[in-house]
C-alpha cells in the first residue's frame, strides 16, 4: 500500500497543489511571487518523486484493485511526467518578470497550470480509453482558458474561443472513436484492444478501424498539423507569451504520450493501416507550416508556422514507426526533448523582452538587437540555430535521427522534402539571426541582467550545444548520448 502511494505521489502532489492554489487564489494576503514559489513547490516535489521512481516500478498498474489497469507505471509515462513538471516549473521561473510587468494575472493561472499538468500526467499513465479523454478534457480545458487569460485583449478573447471551439469538435470525435471501439472490442482497456487486434485479421476490424482513425483525427488536431492547423497561428499570438511557450513545448509532447501508447504498442499490428494516410498528412504539414512560417512577419507568429513543420518532422517519425524502423520511436522522443529545449529557450527570451517593452516584436524591432543586447542576441541565434538543425546543436542531431529513421524505412522521398524544409526554415531563423546583427542601433548597449530568468535561459542555450557534442565529456553529466539513452529506456519499457 505504502508503494503504491509513493507511485501515486506525483500525480496526487500536483492536483492537490493545484486545488491548495485554487483555494489560495482569493487571499489578497498572498502575492503573485508567493503563489508562484507555492506553484513551483508543488511541481518540483513532483519532478523530484518522479525521478525516483524512473526505474523503479515493481507494479505495472496503479492501484489495480480499485481503477483496475486504468492507469500504467512504466518509465515511458514517468520520463512525460518529468518534462510535464519541469515544462511548467520552467514556464513560472523564466516568465516572472513578465507576470510582474502585467496586471492582469492572479493566483489562478497557478491553479489553472497545475490542473493542466495533472491532466497531462494522467494523459500519460491512461491505459483506458475514456482515463484518457477525461485526462485531455482536464489538460485542454485549463489551456483553454490560460489562453484567454488577458480578459480585455480581444484578441486573446477571440483566440481562446477559436480554440476552444475547434477543441471540443475534436474531442468529440476521440470520445465518438472510443464508442466505436467499444461497440467492436467489447471494451476501452489498451490490453483488451491490444489482444483484440492481435487476434483478429485486418479485414474484420472496420469498426475499430474508424474509431482509431477519429482518435488520430483528435491527435493531428493537437499536434496542430495540415489540414487541422487553422488555430495555431492565432491562438500563439493572442495567448500570453507564458502560455505561448507552456503550449509550443509542454502541450505539445504531452499529445505524443497518449500517441505513441496507443500506436506504437496496442494498434501495433494494424499501424500500417494509417501510413500512406500519415505520409500526405506529413507532406502538407511540413510544406504548410513552412509557407505559413515565411509569410510572417511578427517573430511570435513566425515561431508558431514554425511549430507546424516540426509536427510534420515528429510524423515523420511516426509514419516510420509503422513500417518496421527500429530506431524511430527512440528518434521520435529525442527530437521531443530537443525541441522541449530550444522551444523554451526561444520563448524565454521573447518573453523576457516583452516584459520590458511591448507585446507583438516584429523582425523589425529587432534590428541592432546584438548591439543593445549581446548576450541576449547571442542566445536567441543559439535557440534559432538549434531550431533549425545546424550542426553541433541538439536540433541538429534530433533532425539527423528523424531523416534517418525515415530512411531506414524506405521513405526516401519523405526524408528528402524533410531536409528540403529544414533548408528552408534557414530563412526564416536566419533571418531574426541576420536582423539582430546586420542593423545598427543607436541606443546604448545594456548590461546582462543577472535574475532566475535569465540563468536559466543561458542553462537552455548550453544544453542546446552540450546536447548537440555527443559523447558526454563530464561524467554523470549527459551530453546527446545520455538523452538518447533514456530515450531508448522510456520505449522499451512499453513493450
Amino acid at each position: 500500500m505504502i508503494e503504491q502511494l509513493l507511485l501515486a505521489f506525483p500525480m496526487g502532489i500536483t492536483v492537490i497543489g493545484a486545488f491548495v492554489l485554487m483555494m489560495l487564489s482569493h487571499s489578497k494576503n498572498i502575492t503573485l511571487q508567493n503563489m508562484n514559489l507555492i506553484a513551483l513547490f508543488f511541481l518540483m516535489s513532483s519532478f523530484i518523486m518522479s525521478y525516483f521512481t524512473l526505474g523503479n516500478h515493481s507494479t505495472p498498474f496503479l492501484f489495480e484493485t480499485v481503477f483496475g489497469n486504468s492507469f500504467i507505471l512504466d518509465d515511458f509515462a514517468t520520463l512525460f511526467d518529468l518534462m510535464f513538471t519541469l515544462g511548467a516549473a520552467l514556464t513560472l521561473l523564466i516568465n516572472n518578470d513578465y507576470l510582474k510587468s502585467r496586471t492582469y494575472f492572479n493566483g489562478e493561472y497557478f491553479a489553472l497550470m497545475l490542473f493542466s499538468v495533472f491532466g497531462m500526467m494522467m494523459l500519460s499513465h491512461a491505459h483506458e480509453l475514456v482515463t484518457a479523454f477525461i485526462a485531455l478534457e482536464i489538460a485542454s480545458l485549463s489551456v483553454y482558458t490560460l489562453v484567454g487569460y488577458h480578459k480585455s485583449k480581444v484578441s486573446s478573447a477571440e483566440s481562446m474561443m477559436k480554440y476552444m471551439i475547434l477543441g471540443a469538435m475534436s474531442g468529440a470525435f476521440f470520445i465518438l472513436g472510443t464508442a466505436m471501439i467499444y461497440g467492436a472490442v467489447g471494451s476501452t482497456s489498451l490490453t483488451e484492444i491490444a489482444k483484440y487486434t492481435n487476434t483478429h485479421d485486418i479485414k474484420d476490424m472496420q469498426l475499430l478501424l474508424v474509431g482509431a482513425s477519429f482518435i488520430m483525427i483528435t491527435i493531428l488536431f493537437k499536434l496542430g498539423a495540415v489540414p487541422f492547423h487553422s488555430w495555431v497561428l492565432d491562438v500563439y499570438h493572442g495567448a500570453p507569451y507564458p502560455i505561448t511557450m507552456y503550449m509550443a513545448s509542454t502541450f505539445k509532447i504531452a499529445i505524443f504520450a497518449i500517441a505513441l501508447r496507443l500506436y506504437l504498442v496496442d494498434f501495433a499490428s494494424i499501424f500500417g493501416f494509417w501510413t500512406q494516410m500519415l505520409q500526405v498528412i506529413t507532406i502538407m504539414t511540413l510544406i504548410g507550416g513552412s509557407w505559413l512560417a515565411i509569410k510572417q512577419t511578427l517573430v511570435k507568429r513566425m515561431l508558431a508556422g514554425s511549430s507546424i513543420v516540426h509536427s510534420g518532422y515528429l510524423l515523420i517519425a511516426l509514419s516510420s514507426i509503422g513500417l518496421g524502423s527500429s530506431l524511430a520511436a527512440p528518434a521520435l522522443m529525442f527530437y521531443l526533448i530537443a525541441y522541449f529545449i530550444s522551444s523554451v529557450g526561444a520563448f524565454g527570451i521573447l518573453s523576457f523582452i516583452a516584459s520590458k517593452s511591448k507585446e507583438q516584436m516584429s523582425y523589425d524591432d529587432f534590428k541592432g538587437f546584438a548591439q543593445k543586447r549581446p548576450f541576449m542576441a547571442i542566445f536567441m541565434s543559439i535557440f534559432m540555430l538549434s531550431l533549425a538543425g545546424f550542426p553541433s546543436t541538439i536540433g541538429f542531431l534530433g533532425k539527423f535521427y528523424i531523416f534517418t529513421s525515415a530512411i531506414e524505412s524506405g521513405q526516401i522521398l519523405l526524408a528528402g522534402l524533410g531536409i528540403l524544409t529544414a533548408f528552408i526554415s534557414v530563412y526564416y531563423y536566419f533571418k531574426l539571426i541576420a536582423v539582430m546583427y546586420f542593423y545598427t542601433s543607436d541606443k546604448k548597449p545594456k548590461g546582462f541582467p543577472l535574475n532566475i530568468s535569465t540563468v536559466l535561459i543561458v542553462m537552455m542555450a548550453l544544453m542546446i550545444i552540450w546536447g548537440g557534442i555527443g559523447t558526454s565529456l563530464i561524467p554523470f553529466v549527459p551530453g546527446a548520448d545520455g538523452f538518447i539513452d533514456i530515450a531508448q529506456q522510456a520505449v522499451s519499457s512499453l513493450h
